[in-house]
């Protein structure tokens, strides 16, 4: 068993670009993939992606020799960067080979058919998906647009894309210091409202943190700092006690026979985050136990509740039914002496899936609902509903009258159940019982909540509607009818 203390994240030294850390960078991805996938491979099949991988490496370092970044550094870091991450989260070959690719297109005279030829097209389908759309006959604003809706229907094909970008929208929010502020701010806001709940959409909760307060800090600069300097504060008052707590919880697992590890987690800051300073310790640091089963985590959870006297009311077990933000823990707080300490216990493979969702080996991904999000999302008249997309990242489960599931992003109503079933139900519903109860279609649904919708015979949409839906596919269908009604002539007759 080990334990370690790991303090909040503090701005690191300057990074060194030389020849040292690019080959150690190398080293350590090729270490990850052969470590994920060299089992699961024929020596031939490996043999032949560990050449693809070193022509990649060589091709990308080429195409972007003599080239630097605002910053100052090689150009060739940054998707070296990415490819590491793409690598440390069990991405596979095509996918850390795209990474290491993915700006040449862009940002070279190469091409995409370039890369099929040299990589093959499953490569190139994920460089195409990294690559931004370029016309000179559109706006900058109609060339993000495009570019965003060109992702989105590469994603429902293959969520690697999507992957791919939130490393790359990592690694540029890291080093985004050398960009002029309107240019860091507009990053900011992109990444916030677009690639945060899509990636907890796609179960990956730690990642969306990070994305977060990258985005956040550079929104709310003053505040953040206000934040960190809060935390290490805190971290610095509390540092022995801590250290005794880790020190007696390790000691009675040990005793007991339980492998575990156990370390800091201080809260990443957000704007809840520091809402919440006033509360104290409990509201800034986790105490994370990782076991190796769900037996031993229950069997931790009862010696922590023996060494700490619980706090009533503060247990959540979502070890197997994950919490609405798909996390999966035991969470409890407790007593600890003078302190009141919050508690999270999981095991190291649900871990892997709090940390990198739809990636992780054995995640139990629902790509049906996510296909259904990124092909409402292609069909509206926007590249993105960015409020529908925010409550995208969170999911609720209800049921129709039968007993079938469907799953909801959380916020929707009624109407988003109805046009969620089918087109027609939504536009012909007038009213609904919820659990037996009559409501009103505006009416927001909760978790396990049994709907049964009443039609009549004709459309009754209104415009109010727009307001009361919230999914994509509701808000399109809507606006639809609506514009429908709009052109249609007085008389109901069609026009010739």
């Amino acid at each position: 068993m080990d334990y370690r203390h790991q303090p909040i994240t503090l701005p690191e030294a300057p990074e060194s670009y030389d020849d040292r850390r690019l080959q150690r960078l190398i080293s350590e991805i090729m270490e990850l993939l052969v470590t994920h996938y060299g089992g699961s491979l024929s020596e031939e099949t490996l043999d032949s992606s560990i050449d693809a991988l070193q022509l990649a490496i060589q091709t990308a370092q080429k195409a972007h020799r003599g080239v630097v970044r605002k910053s100052g550094e090689p150009y060739f870091f940054h998707p070296l960067r990415v490819a590491h991450l793409a690598a440390r989260h069990w991405m596979d070959f095509a996918s850390v080979i795209a990474a290491l690719m993915h700006d040449v297109v862009e940002d070279t005279p190469a091409t995409i058919d370039e890369v099929q030829q040299l990589f093959g097209k499953e490569v190139s389908l994920l460089v195409d998906g990294l690559t931004k759309v370029d016309d000179d006959l559109l706006s900058r604003s109609a060339l993000k647009e495009q570019t965003y809706r060109k992702q989105v229907l590469l994603a429902v094909k293959d969520v690697r894309v999507l992957c791919l970008k939130f490393w790359d929208r990592i690694d540029n929010l890291r080093t985004i210091e050398a960009l002029n502020p309107e240019k860091q701010s507009l990053i900011a806001e992109e990444t916030h409202t677009i690639y945060v709940p899509l990636a907890r959409h796609l179960g990956m909760g730690r990642v969306a943190t990070e994305l977060d307060e990258l985005s956040l800090k550079i929104i709310y600069p003053t505040r953040a700092q206000r934040y960190v300097e809060t935390v290490e504060e805190t971290r610095l008052k509390y540092e022995a006690t801590l250290g005794r707590v880790r020190s007696e919880v390790h000691n009675i697992l040990k005793k007991y026979k339980v492998e575990a590890l156990v370390q800091d987690r201080w809260r990443p800051f957000s704007i809840y985050a520091a809402r919440t300073t006033n509360r104290g310790l409990p509201a800034l640091y986790t105490l994370d136990i990782q076991v190796d089963r769900s037996m031993d985590a229950y069997q931790a959870l009862g010696l922590l509740h023996r060494l700490y006297s619980p706090i009533p009311g503060k247990l959540r077990d979502h070890l197997n039914v994950p919490s609405p933000f798909g996390y999966q823990a035991l969470k409890t707080t407790v007593q600890a002496g003078e302190v009141r300490l919050r508690v999270e216990i999981t095991t190291r493979k649900l871990s892997r899936f709090n940390d990198s969702g739809v990636l992780a080996p054995g995640f139990e991904f629902r790509s049906s609902s996510f296909e259904d999000l990124m092909n409402s999302l292609a069909e509206g008249e926007s590249a993105f509903d960015m409020d529908s997309l925010r409550l995208a990242s969170a999911s609720i489960q209800v049921y129709t009258p039968l007993g079938d599931v469907r799953s909801l992003p959380e916020g929707s109503s009624v109407l988003d159940f109805a046009f969620n079933i089918h087109e027609h139900l939504g536009l012909h519903a007038v009213g609904v019982r919820i659990n037996g109860k009559t409501r009103q279609l505006k009416a927001r649904l909760m978790d396990g909540d049994q709907i049964d919708i009443e039609t009549a015979d004709q459309p009754t949409v209104l415009p109010k509607w727009l307001e009361w839906a919230v999914t994509p596919r509701a808000r399109n269908s809507i606006r639809r009818y609506l514009r429908s009604k709009v052109k249609a002539p007085r008389d109901g007759k069609a026009k010739t």
